[in-house]
């Protein structure tokens, strides 16, 4: 757990304030009291408040406490702060002037000297992150990775001038800081998503820029060139002139930029157009948007000085992602891909462009749009199998475009999927799990979908594919 001591040292000792306990939150709160910090802990939900109190933590109902009395506010991202409704504790704090930072600020204060890496965008940004991380580890650099992704930003270890965090890095985490510069910040792309917590596609860009806030001219900008609103933000962060800007893409030549084209990862950022590898040949990193992914991860390792060569030996190495493309098994020419982490149409676009001959299964709790976004992807999907409850609307939003068929529930569309892939006649079937839609109607987290997929993929294998009545 990190060392705030040397911060709290700084600081009036008067309380922080911390709302919101779960695991980041009670995190945020044992490392300041440990750190000798004066610490008010709260949580609307009881159960969040009976863990502070096991953990020996006071709590003080923010909703009706003397803010002259608090120093920081440090609240969960996972709380509103203004939309759609800002949450009345962090009203009260705007009212009296206390500032309202989350845990990563936090970490930030306790590890000024280290580098910080930060990524950020609506996909990709997980697998960016571990491959940055990976990179970085691979060639003997002191790395902890987390934020948004995995361990909480206070567990990490405590970082010097020597150390990297890589850090994922939401929009509502974002939201929240207010002295953090990021060292490199890698803004990959943008589409619809979390409107309601920002308002309108404005308002989530406006989040997502908050990673470029207070770098300077030895600080870099990386972002990504495949998306409209990405385009329109390099512009606005190049022409402002205070900071590096590089431009990436996974698709599309860029002049001094990092770009890949037919799978080439090509440097003319810090080259000129120097090829520095093939990425077909690294199975963890499929399709255009891991090409971007990869196309970012270079950038920003040899943007802190590693060499080519060191990028490339750690790519290929990298084991990739947990449902993201996940790769589970290939059994009689068939491959198993776990994307259960594609959670809305642009997601699961990216799973549709990386592969042929496709057996789709969809569905869960759709987003806005729901799949019309896909169609063009239609003519690499032999056959879609619908579950969850979009099944009704994706089945009338797929209409006679494609063969589609009713299952429900996913062991059932598993099963069908896999016979339908057996009897293919065309080379190579992929059954692809890459919902575009969120779990909840069927699952607590798209995590428990994916292993549940894995399960259904490895009962195939250790018996004859049947037929599940649906």
């Amino acid at each position: 757990m990190i060392d705030l001591s040397t911060y709290i040292s700084s600081t009036n000792g008067k309380a922080f304030a911390i709302l919101g306990l779960g695991r980041s939150g009670l995190t945020a709160a044992c490392a300041l009291a440990q750190s000798g910090a004066k610490v008010w802990a709260w949580d609307d939900n009881p159960a969040g408040r009976e863990k502070a109190e096991e953990a020996g933590l006071k709590l003080v109902d923010l909703n009706n406490c003397d803010w002259e009395a608090v120093q920081t506010l440090v609240m969960s991202p996972g709380i509103p702060l203004t939309h759609p409704t800002p949450h009345p504790v962090a009203t009260d704090a705007k009212k009296n002037g206390i500032e309202i930072i989350c845990e990563v600020e936090l970490l930030y204060r306790a590890a000024p000297e280290a580098i910080f890496i930060g990524i950020t965008g609506t996909n990709g940004k997980s697998t960016t992150t571990s491959l940055i991380a990976h990179i970085l580890t691979s060639a003997g650099r002191n790395v902890a990775v987390g934020g948004n992704l995995g361990t909480p930003a206070l567990e990490l270890p405590q970082l010097d001038a020597t150390g990297v965090y890589v850090l994922e890095m939401s929009s509502y985490q974002l939201d929240l800081l207010s002295q953090l510069a990021f060292n490199i910040a890698l803004f990959m792309n943008i589409s619809p998503d979390h409107l309601d917590r920002h308002g309108d596609i404005d308002g989530y860009i406006k989040a997502k820029k908050h990673i470029f806030e207070r770098q300077t001219k030895n600080d870099t900008a990386i972002i990504g060139m495949d998306d409209d609103y990405s385009r329109e933000v390099f512009d606005k962060i190049n022409q402002t002139g205070t900071v590096k800007t590089i431009p990436i893409s996974g698709s599309t030549r860029l002049a001094e930029g990092v770009f890949v084209v037919a799978g080439q990862l090509i440097d003319d950022a810090f080259a000129a157009e120097n090829e520095i590898a093939d990425l077909n040949a690294i199975e963890c990193l499929p399709g255009n948007h891991n090409h971007q992914n990869a196309a970012a991860a270079f950038t920003a390792c040899r943007s802190i000085g590693l060499t080519d060569r060191e990028i490339i030996v750690g790519m290929k190495s990298f084991p990739g992602l947990a449902h993201r493309q996940e790769l589970v098994t290939t059994d009689n020419h068939i491959r198993y891909i776990n994307d259960s982490k594609a959670t809305n149409a642009d997601a699961a676009a990216r799973a549709l462009g990386s592969y042929d001959n496709i057996y789709w299964i969809a569905g869960g709790r759709a987003k806005e749009g729901g799949i019309e976004s896909l169609s063009s992807y239609y003519p690499r999907i032999r056959k879609a199998y619908l579950i969850g409850e979009s099944a009704d609307a994706f089945a009338k939003q797929i209409g006679n475009s494609l063969p589609y068929e009713m299952c429900g529930t996913l062991d059932v569309a598993v099963t069908k999927a896999a016979n339908d892939a057996t009897q293919s006649p065309q080379k190579d079937p992929v059954v692809l799990l890459s919902p575009a839609c969120a779990s909840w109607d069927q699952y607590r987290s798209f995590e428990l979908r994916g292993d549940h997929f894995k399960e259904c993929v490895n009962k195939i294998k250790r018996q004859p594919v049947k037929e599940i009545a649906s």
